[in-house]
This record gives structure tokens, sequence and C-alpha cells, in this order.
């Protein structure tokens, strides 16, 4: 199988360094426009422009900015050739929404990297929640001087909102967000807090000003609560027993995240499975940050 890596920034050199360690490529392409910082590793060949890829590639991985996705995206699925583009999806609803028809219409598969779906601690937990009553997301980094073009909100939020809206299968009763621009033109600090119609309050903190990381989530149900950490890959369970709190501290196999949401899209793709569910979700998940965004701008 041949795969191209479009976009070789911190993502994309992820990327590239995945597909090269999985058995059954033969081939990766790399694509970016700034020649000099390319890699020159054994079987990656350079090409400056993604539109020469056409009866070279089986598949393509998205890493650009974020304002490229759609025309790029755009141009693979319109000749039936599968992406996995990095979230979000687009910069607005309008061309998630042409993505979505075309990868429908062309029987062609278009996943987004959403990478926090297969994290094997959130993998643990999800099985086991329950009516969550009120969920907590603090997603903090320092700051990256690279995804500058979106807000934190598009940047880092839109991972947790993905996880809450699949966690939380209701309406949307009311949104609140405030943010912060601190170092960049947009929102490098925001806060959002989500009712839904049956009652559910998620509160979402995400800021890329942060002195360290941290990537947690919580969760309150009744008689049980659930801390994980995305990043150290743990979960813990606290329950109720009689009259006493009973902490479970769950097995988790600890994998690179990334690296199993790219098998997994290689895998699709070597089996030649369509599922559109993929891209539906991700537009969602855009649908909803820009929700939030809309809320900070007013």
């Amino acid at each position: 199988m041949r795969v191209a890596v479009i976009g070789i920034g911190k993502l994309g050199s992820i990327h590239l360094r995945i597909y090269r360690e999985i058995t059954g490529i033969e081939k990766v392409y790399v694509v970016d426009t700034d020649p000099a910082k390319l890699p020159a590793p054994d079987g990656v060949e350079y090409l400056a422009d993604y539109r020469s890829l056409l009866g070279k590639v089986d598949m393509a991985s998205i890493a650009t900015p974020t304002t490229t996705h759609f025309k790029i995206a755009k141009f693979f699925l319109e000749h039936k050739i599968p992406v996995l583009v990095e979230k979000p999806l687009t910069q607005n609803l309008k061309e998630a929404a042409k993505l979505v028809s075309l990868s429908k219409k062309n029987k062609t598969l278009l996943c987004v990297g959403h990478v926090e779906r297969y994290n094997n601690a959130y993998l643990a937990i999800k099985k086991i929640i329950k009516n969550p009553i009120f969920i907590e997301c603090h997603r903090l980094s320092p700051y990256p001087y690279r995804s500058l073009d979106i807000s934190v909100v598009l940047d880092l939020m839109i991972h947790d909102l993905d996880i809450i809206q699949y966690l939380v299968k209701d309406k949307i009763k009311r949104i609140e967000a405030k943010g912060v621009k601190v170092l960049s033109k947009s929102e490098d600090i925001a806060n959002a807090r989500i009712t839904f119609a049956k009652g559910c309050v998620a509160n979402i903190t995400s800021s890329r000003v942060s002195a360290k990381k941290e990537r947690k989530l919580r969760i309150f149900m009744h008689n049980a609560y659930i801390s994980m950490d995305y990043a150290e890959q743990q979960a813990e369970v606290y329950k109720k027993s009689g009259n006493q709190i009973i902490k479970e501290l769950l097995p988790i196999n600890k994998e690179e995240s990334l690296k199993n949401e790219i098998i997994h899209f290689v895998e699709l793709v070597k089996n030649k499975t369509f599922a559109i569910e993929y891209a539906e979700k991700a537009k969602d998940a855009l649908a909803l940050a820009l929700r939030v965004q809309r809320e900070i701008t007013k």
C-alpha cells in the first residue's frame, strides 16, 4: 500500500513516522511547501505538489493548516482516494458539509483526526458510563507556536466536545462561553458550560498558554465518579458501597493513540470499508465548536 503525508509540521512528522512503522506500507510520499524542512529517510519520496500524487497513492494524510483542509481533501475525494484529515475537518460548516457529501457520493472514506477516540483510557471508561450528571474537562498546554490560524476552541477544545457529544446523547439546551486572546489573534484560553435538555452539565476549559500540559476528564454519575487522564492513559472509578467509597484502578494497555488511529484508517482502506459516520461525527464536533466560538464572540 502507498500513502502520502501532506504537511510536514509537528503532526505531519508523526504521521510519517507511524506510516513507516506499519507493515504493508511499501511507499510513503511527503508533500510540503517548504522543501528545506522535509526529511529524506529511505523509502520516502518528496513531491512539491499534492496534485501530482494521482495514480501513485492509495490514501493520504492531510496535516496542513486548517484553512487548506477543504481544497486538498476535496481533490482526493473527487479522485476517490481515501483521506485522513487532521482536526478540525474544515474552518466552517459549509465546507465540512461539502466534503461529507462528496465522500458519500463517491463512497470514498473520509476520516478526521479526533485522536482521543482511540485513547485506550477513554475506550476503557466509555462502556461503563451511563447517564452522566456532570462532566468536567481540562485540556491545557504551553504555547504551541502552531495551529495559530484557529482559536483554542477549534485547536484543543474540539477534542472534548467530540467526546462529550458521544457520552451525552441529548439535545443541548444552552451554551455559555468566554474566551481570552493572550498571545495570538484568536482565543488562547476558553471556557464553555453546556447544559443539556435532561439536566447534564459539561464544563470545559482549554488553554494553550499554560505552564504545564494537562488532559483530564471527570465524569459524575449516580453513585459513581470517574477520573481519567488522557495523557497518562489512567482511569479511576469511585463507587459507593454501603457507607464507603471504593476506588478501582482500571487495567489499561498504554498505546500511542495516534498510531491506533492511523492503523485503523489503514485497515479500513485495505479492506475497502466505506463508513460515512467518521466524517459525520467530525462535522458534528465542528458544529458544536463553532457554536461555542459564536458565544465567545458575542
